[in-house]
């Protein structure tokens, strides 16, 4: 079956940087469309970022434009979530999530694009 698990999460101070991985197993994952959401206590589910399956194209919330990037390595299966100059609005649980296959990134914003997900991992940024 599909397993998703993400790492890297922690305690960070404003203004650094951290990188999340997403390690996948039981897919193809170089066929899949990846992508990262979070979750704030008390908050929907916010879409984050996603590349689609050969790592060409990555798609931003505009909100995080510049601050956040999207990279892959399909020889490790295994997707990451760099995020750079943090705050404490970006403290959350994220996400990883298994998308479409072979296919251009379709309303990758909705999480019903996707098949399976991760348990997540915490980031707290603190001030």
């Amino acid at each position: 079956q599909v397993q998703l698990v993400e790492s890297g999460g922690g305690l960070v101070q404003t203004g650094a940087s951290l990188r999340l991985s997403c390690a996948a197993s039981g897919l193809t994952f170089s066929s899949y469309n990846m992508g990262w959401f979070r979750q704030a206590p008390g908050k929907e589910r916010e879409f984050v970022g996603a590349i689609n399956w050969n790592g060409a194209v990555t798609v931003y919330a505009d909100s995080l434009k510049g601050r956040f990037g999207i990279s892959r390595d399909n020889a490790k299966n295994t997707v990451y979530l760099q995020m750079n100059s943090l705050k404490s609005d970006d403290t959350a649980v994220y996400l990883c999530a298994q998308g479409a296959r072979n296919t251009a990134l379709v309303r990758p914003a909705t999480p019903f694009k996707y098949d399976y997900w991760g348990q997540g991992t915490q980031v707290t940024v603190s001030s």
